[in-house]
């Protein structure tokens, strides 16, 4: 209560000052010019279904040690826990598909990583929304920027603002563009889906609407990690193993091949996504990205060359040696065990005080055929830690 003892809800509406409500086809436009692929715009109600199958999966084991939104689903379905009051989200896509990169000449073993994370996607992508957050703060309205954070589930807001659809490899397929996007989304308390500022999205598509009966995605996944379509089991996918803390589970270090990052196979394969590609072929690549990294060269890198290299990466703890893990499982599913810098870099890892380290590197070790190089105790058995 003001000191001139009058309740603030007693103030009559019309004293406040107005403020306009800027339009959805000015917002998408805003963002559209910003560089955004897709825009739309939906309520700010919480995600009610989303909650309860993340409740769910989370019960069934399929998120395994994963945090992110399943850490705390009651508030990353619910906008207004990002901004009390919220109305209203715009959400946008942000394309990242590019051609690759010329090949590297030398003839090094080279890890593989995962398209969005060849550069710095999310810096754009906020970038855009906050062009978009700007207008409607100009304009008197809150809004905050959410995006590549645990705040909301950014697939679940791209479907209900219309962006897309849910394919069977459990990505949002932006509509005639596929799947290779970055998501996120501004919530603001303007109320932009209803009145004279509508501009209706079309209605949410269902869950596989444009799959048919294909099940490529579920068939190509390296693990099996698409144990139903539309349902992952991350425990198995290997874009959270690499970033999961502890060992790479034995039963699936071969299949990740000569990855460290991410995975790209259930995109790739996608008849709806080779479609895109046809009709809107990708950039080309811009200086930076970087599609592989030199395995023998990261082994070789102190702590702060690799943060200060791939920092921009999830990685547990922000310790490095989870990059050197993944980088001695691709090197024993892709190295030369009688390469020098192979053999070098394995004898390092081998003789380090990192026994998980050391586990991996045993692996790439036998792996590669040189099982001499494993240290074996008076008995004939490997030391503590250590795992054939």
């Amino acid at each position: 209560m003001p000191a001139w003892g009058v309740p603030l809800t007693d103030t009559p509406a019309t004293d406040r000052p107005a403020r306009r409500v800027p339009s959805i086809g000015e917002l998408r436009a805003l963002g559209m010019g910003a560089g955004l692929s897709a825009v739309g715009v939906t309520g700010a109600d919480p995600f009610d279904d989303t909650r309860r199958t993340i409740v769910d999966r989370r019960a069934a084991g399929l998120a395994g040690d994963m945090q992110f939104t399943y850490r705390d689903p009651e508030r990353s379905t619910d906008p207004g826990r990002i901004l009390p009051g919220a109305r209203s989200l715009v959400v946008g896509a942000l394309g990242y598909l590019r051609d690759r990169p010329d090949p590297d000449p030398s003839a090094v073993p080279r890890g593989q990583v995962a398209r969005y994370s060849w550069r710095d996607e999310y810096t754009p992508l906020r970038h855009a929304l906050d062009t978009v957050a700007v207008r409607l703060r100009d304009e008197g309205w809150r809004a905050t920027v959410v995006c590549d954070q645990n705040g909301l589930v950014d697939k679940a807001a791209a479907h209900r603002a219309g962006l897309g659809w849910f394919g069977k490899n459990t990505l949002l397929m932006v509509d005639g563009q596929g799947s290779w996007f970055v998501l996120g989304s501004v919530v603001t308390d303007a109320p932009l889906t209803g009145g004279s500022t509508e501009d209706p999205a079309p209605p949410p598509q269902g869950h596989a609407a444009g799959c048919g009966s294909c099940t490529r995605c579920l068939t190509a996944c390296p693990t099996g990690a698409l144990v139903a379509p539309g349902v992952l089991d991350a425990r198995r996918c290997l874009a959270w193993v690499v970033q999961a803390e502890g060992s790479i589970p034995l039963e699936l270090r071969a299949a990740m091949g000569d990855r460290i990052y991410g995975c790209d196979e259930c995109q790739q394969v996608c008849p709806i996504n080779r479609r895109a590609v046809r009709a809107r072929p990708p950039a080309p690549a811009v200086p930076g990205d970087q599609a592989t990294v030199d395995l023998v060269g990261l082994l070789g890198s102190t702590d702060e060359e690799l943060l200060a290299a791939h920092g921009r990466w999830y990685i547990p703890g922000r310790e490095p040696r989870y990059l050197r893990r993944n980088a001695l499982v691709a090197l024993g599913n892709t190295g030369d065990g009688a390469d020098g810098r192979t053999v070098g870099a394995l004898r390092r890892a081998l003789a380090g005080r990192d026994g998980m380290l050391r586990e991996h590197a045993a692996w790439a070790a036998r792996r590669l055929g040189r099982p001499d190089l494993v240290e074996v105790g008076p008995v004939g058995v490997a030391p503590v830690g250590v795992v054939a």
